[in-house]
């Protein structure tokens, strides 16, 4: 497999996820929302119980936001473009690792390989941000070269 299919791989992996993420957590908020109208009205006004319950559907709902939010920046990376340099969107491999430019996720296991998935906002990105194939450059006191991008 090239790497440039991988790199359409790792992004429809990536929207996979986040595709489920929200399907979970729509439900979590549903489930929360009907724990709140099984309890019934407040008891009184400092009825904590039902504010819990009220209170975990809203935090579901943030953690929502911000998954809709990580799924339209994913849709913003271009998988028939090849890049040239270091940029939102780019598949990284260098002789440390593999760092895909997306969205701050972490760690992804993928045909046996592992990949990073970052943001640009991290300090690695800052560092590599604009560089070209063969480039290297400086993180923690390491050099590291930059072998392909995708």
């Amino acid at each position: 497999m090239s790497d440039f299919s991988l790199k359409i791989k790792l992004l429809g992996m990536l929207k996979s996820q986040q595709r489920e993420a929200v399907v979970n957590l729509k439900k979590v908020m549903a489930e929360a929302q009907n724990a709140a109208n099984d309890y019934g009205p407040p008891r009184d006004r400092y009825d904590s119980f039902r504010m819990q319950l009220l209170r975990k559907k809203d935090m579901f709902g943030q953690q929502l936001a911000k998954v809709i939010e990580q799924t339209d920046v994913l849709e913003k990376i271009s998988s028939e473009k090849r890049l040239e340099t270091v940029e939102f969107g780019a598949l990284v491999i260098t002789d440390k690792q593999r760092i895909f430019v997306s969205i701050g996720i972490g760690k992804i296991e993928l045909d046996g390989e592992c990949y990073y998935a970052i943001s640009p906002n991290v300090p690695i990105y800052k560092a590599m941000e604009g560089l070209r194939e063969a480039d290297e450059f400086e993180f923690r006191n390491e050099t590291i070269k930059i072998r392909s991008i995708y």
